[in-house]
């Protein structure tokens, strides 16, 4: 059984930071793809970031480039995201996730997700 535990999440003012972080059991987390996705009050699932399971490679949505951070401990089965310069329009619930079978780096079709941590940036 796969289970994805998220942490982190907080309210914060408009240009603060924060680290989320998942921690993950019964998968292979480090042969594993990983990614983050959030849901925003009233609208879809939307992707954010991807990670190959060395770590090496990552992916951002536009949305998110040059202020988050996605990355992995493999050794402690752990995905990480660092969000800095944080907008009002980050205010959503954050999922870690992972998928099975054919990798796609821009999906919101997981197989897997957590019960998501809620961040709120707000004055």
């Amino acid at each position: 059984q796969v289970h994805l535990v998220e942490s982190g999440g907080d309210s914060v003012q408009p240009g603060g930071s924060l680290r989320l972080s998942c921690a993950a059991s019964g998968v292979a987390f480090s042969g594993n793809w990983m990614y983050w996705a959030r849901q925003a009050p009233g609208k879809g699932l939307e992707w954010i970031s991807t990670i190959n399971p060395s770590g090496a490679n990552t992916y951002y949505a536009e949305s998110v480039k040059g202020r988050f951070t996605i990355s992995r401990a493999n050794a402690r089965n752990t995905l990480y995201l660092e969000m800095r310069s944080l907008k009002s329009e980050d205010t959503a619930v954050y999922y870690c996730a992972s998928r099975r079978g054919t990798v796609q780096i821009r999906t919101t079709t997981f197989n897997y997700r957590g019960q998501g941590t809620q961040v709120t940036v707000s004055s």
